[in-house]
């Protein structure tokens, strides 16, 4: 099944069970999925999807620790849930050993040997790890290796 409707279908679901976090997090997906495909004048695929709910999840993150750091625990717990939510409509994240080997693959594909060729590995191994792990966390590893 494609991703959208999965979207729109847990959505239904949420109003049905009357779960306000849920139907929240969902409606902001849906909106921004909206503006992607406004932007692009076409409908997202499944990876442009992906990356958008990626997008949200690290804005979420961000939110979570300004939260914490003023002392408002229970709208970082709302956000935690919000995470929580819109994490199943990602693909299983990379363990850091699948991510080394996935960068180590990529490195040998591209023939690099200095971080000068950073860029020919991210160009490989971003399509692959879209939505299964954070863009920081595969430069990260990919500098450490090419370093």
């Amino acid at each position: 099944m494609e991703l959208y409707p999965r979207i729109e279908e847990a959505l239904k679901n949420a109003i049905r069970a009357k779960d306000d976090n849920a139907k929240d997090a969902l409606r902001m997906l849906l909106t921004s999925i909206k503006l992607k495909e406004k932007e692009i004048k076409r409908q997202p695929n499944d990876t442009e999807i992906q990356q958008a709910i990626s997008s949200l999840v690290r804005q979420r993150h961000d939110s979570i620790e300004q939260f914490r750091q003023g002392g408002r625990e229970e709208l970082a717990a709302k956000e935690e849930e919000e995470i929580r939510i819109l994490q199943e409509f990602l693909p299983p994240q990379l363990s850091p050993e699948e991510l080394e080997e996935m960068v180590e693959e990529a490195v040998l594909k591209a023939g690099a040997s200095s971080i000068k060729d950073m860029g020919r590995v991210m160009k490989i191994l971003m399509p692959e790890t879209a939505g299964r792990a954070d863009g920081k966390i595969v430069t990260e590893s990919v500098r450490r290796r090419l370093e």
